[in-house]
């Protein structure tokens, strides 16, 4: 097996962060008892990442999670000592964030985003930082989801050859092997939900505006968004109830607080009963095995009594080309912003900036693709194009697209596939996925929220089920997740890992 530099790098790094954190202190937990769930994460994390043959899902580990855990367990606080990983574009107080990129491994700002903050008042844990497609996966067209220069290639818990798919590879995955109770993962267009389909978890993209992006690395100002991934739509209700709400640092969180409150609530007695859904049928692609698990999880929402509108539709490609206007135009500006106000010694303050260091360091960081991406950001700077667009896109995805079609069918959501199975990771010729099977797009250039559930497995590999509604509409669609949980009747596959561990 050829191991990647960036592979053998991993431990140096993490031991040189660790040394860098004021040590546990057992004491403070020697009354109290640690959450035995939090110990079973632990000792996961010992066992299949730590050593032989590693998920790839940590960057860099907290030294006294068990001792923070067993503090916060009795505070009465909503999360109550949980564990949470967090991607590595989220600034934690404890590491550098590095985005995956070695231009960005000395970024130690020693300041959480506001989100974190958000996460610590609340009672959770930051038990540690989660492996992400390197820059969120918008450096090169020909990547592998999951890989890093940092800590190298994610691997899928279900079937470590698979893709973890990206950007939110490492928090997917981790929260799939049960290294932490529920992960942080960001999205600009189906980082959250591609990852949470392949491996088997729930992962919502919220509504843009209602989590705060600040201090958070960023793509684009118009679609990125921070959100929950979990092992069930309730934990995921929970995290987000604790994360979300406006910041006075990011204009586009303004009306958060107005849509804020307890997503919990309601989703135990959520129905489907007289709920009007439309299908979008072509979203489905061409496999014959996920449109079986579609046709089931359609028959699951019908017998729990719902309302299925089929919707033929499928986006104007249009609206692709248009969205990817608005990302490189974006990409340079909020990229060169972030790292220009960075209060870390980082070499790099600009997008162009880092186009030189990974040339300078290409042995390093271009050893399986290049950064085509970047180099045709950088020379995006015609506004007026940039704000033409922006408009297509909205108009095509939002106007004429979810809110037009919710309107006209008379439904209150959208479902369809979120994604085809995990493909085999490839880093010498990137990424190979079912391209024809799902619709995220159009949710996430609306801005608008989108749940993925899982709904099964095709040949032991999960596959999600996604439910795209309206902006500020996240509370409903954690309703409609939570009432499909339950009707639900295909199983759900079970990491080796942790089956092995249910046998012991």
């Amino acid at each position: 097996m050829t191991i990647s530099p960036a592979r053998i790098a991993l431990p140096l790094l993490s031991l040189a962060i660790a040394l860098t954190l004021p040590q546990a202190r057992p004491a403070q937990a020697r009354d109290l008892a640690v959450p035995p769930e939090v110990v079973a994460e632990q000792e996961r994390i010992r066992r299949h990442e730590d050593a032989g043959e590693a998920i790839g899902a940590i960057i860099a580990a907290a030294l006294d999670v068990e001792a923070q855990a067993a503090k916060l367990a009795a505070s009465g606080r909503p999360l109550a000592g949980r564990t949470v990983l967090v991607k590595d574009n989220v600034e934690t107080r404890e590491w550098p964030t590095t985005a995956g990129s070695l231009a960005l491994v000395a970024n130690d700002t020693r300041r959480d985003a506001p989100l974190i903050a958000r996460l610590r008042a609340a009672g959770g844990v930051v038990s540690g930082k989660t492996n992400l497609s390197e820059w969120a996966n918008i450096r090169s067209t020909r990547s592998t989801s999951g890989w890093s220069a940092v800590s190298g290639l994610t691997r899928n818990p279900h079937a470590p050859t698979r893709n973890s798919c990206g950007s939110s590879s490492g928090s997917g995955a981790a929260v799939a092997a049960g290294f932490a109770w529920a992960a942080i993962g960001t999205e600009t267009d189906g980082s959250i939900t591609c990852p949470a389909s392949v491996n088997g978890v729930v992962g919502l993209k919220p509504t843009v505006g209602l989590v705060s992006r600040t201090h958070v690395v960023p793509i684009s100002s118009s679609q990125d968004t921070a959100g929950p991934m979990a092992r069930s739509v309730r934990d995921a209700a929970l995290l987000l109830s604790a994360i979300a709400g406006s910041d006075p640092l990011d204009p586009a969180t303004r009306d958060a607080d107005a849509h804020r409150g307890d997503f919990t609530a309601g989703l135990d007695d959520a129905s489907l009963q007289g709920v009007r859904i439309g299908v979008l049928r072509k979203a489905v692609g061409s496999r014959k095995d996920v449109a079986a698990l579609f046709d089931a999880a359609l028959a699951d929402m019908r017998r729990a009594g719902a309302e299925l509108v089929e919707i033929d539709w499928q986006p104007d490609p249009a609206m692709g080309e248009a969205e990817y206007a608005v990302l490189l135009y974006e990409l340079r500006e909020t990229i060169d912003a972030y790292l220009s106000a960075s209060p870390a010694a980082i070499p790099v303050r600009s997008l162009a900036e880092v186009i030189d260091f990974n040339a300078a360091n290409a042995d390093r960081e271009m050893t399986w693709f290049g950064q085509e991406i970047f180099e045709q950001a950088v020379t995006k700077t015609d506004r007026e194009a940039y704000l033409k667009a922006r408009a297509d896109s909205l108009r095509m995805a939002r106007t004429e697209g979810l809110d037009k079609l919710l309107a006209d069918n008379r439904v209150v959501a959208l479902v369809a596939p979120t994604a085809g199975p995990a493909w085999t990771s490839d880093l010498v010729n990137g990424d190979n996925y079912a391209s024809d099977i799902g619709m995220g797009s159009i949710a996430a250039i609306a801005g608008a929220p989108h749940l993925s559930v899982p709904m099964g497995a095709v040949h032991d590999l999960p596959i999600g089920l996604s439910f795209m509604g309206p902006a500020w509409s996240d509370h409903r669609m954690l309703k409609l997740g939570a009432a499909y949980e339950r009707a639900r009747t295909p199983p759900l596959p079970v990491p080796p890992m942790l089956a092995a561990a249910k046998s012991d």
